[in-house]
């Protein structure tokens, strides 16, 4: 059973590794859900830690819809990737009425060359979840990390059990609101083999002017909760 831990600094990052990670998912800003990372974060992760890193290609928050600009960014970012020596891309891109951008992944995929390819929780915005599966799936996909179409996995476990059933070639990747408390339940709701978490807790961070607000509260790896969800995998 893997567990993949998302980060978005190396604190995190080396918190995750502690706690017994499998993997990682490199990211920038996981407040707004994950963008593409910094070089030297992923030269960090990949270089010093030496742990298989996923790299989240996504060149801005809000939603999944990109225009030729957005998607020639994220090629850049993609083969920035594969001179660092990532494991492989985390990406997702819909058309404006919410079905896959077929272009754009077929351009992102080739730019890839042989790297793995997750696409993310795009899928949970996507019209027909299991048809979106199956095109993922016939474009050479190797994983697909999804909530089951829900603000959690728990709550999305039928579809996430649907989802492993109909796949065949393709890995389903189970995330949100995964903790020690209910990573088992989910695993054996679901079948799935792979289950990605933040395990995260609140910085303690100063604020020097609370008339001043720079954005919402950072939150960080913490070691202990990659390490509980870890060992009830362990122990299952």
């Amino acid at each position: 059973m893997l567990l993949e831990i998302c980060i978005d600094s190396f604190n995190s990052a080396t918190a995750a590794k502690s706690g017994g990670a499998d993997r990682l998912e490199v990211c920038s800003a996981l407040a707004v859900g994950g963008t593409t990372p910094a070089n030297s974060l992923l030269e960090q992760c990949v270089h010093e830690l030496g742990m298989p890193c996923m790299m989240m290609i996504r060149p801005h928050d809000g939603g999944f819809v990109y225009d030729v600009d957005d998607v020639r960014t994220m090629i850049g970012s993609v083969q920035q990737a594969r001179s660092i020596g990532v494991q492989g891309i985390v990406f997702g891109a819909l058309t404006p009425d919410r079905n896959i951008d077929l272009e754009a992944c077929k351009r992102l995929l080739d730019a890839a060359d042989g790297l793995e390819s997750t696409f993310h929780r795009a899928i949970d915005v996507a019209n027909d979840v299991l048809g979106t599966l199956a095109q993922l799936e016939s474009l050479g996909i190797d994983r697909v990390l999804t909530s089951g179409q829900r603000s959690t996995a728990i709550e999305g476990a039928e579809t996430i059990r649907q989802m492993v059933q109909q796949s065949t070639s393709i890995k389903i990747l189970a995330g949100s609101g995964v903790n020690a408390s209910n990573v088992v339940d989910l695993i054996e709701q679901t079948g799935v083999h792979e289950v990605h978490a933040s395990a995260s807790i609140a910085a303690t961070e100063s604020q020097s002017n609370d008339h001043v607000s720079f954005g919402q509260h950072r939150r960080v790896t913490c070691s202990e909760k990659v390490g509980e969800i870890k060992a009830n995998l362990e122990g299952r």
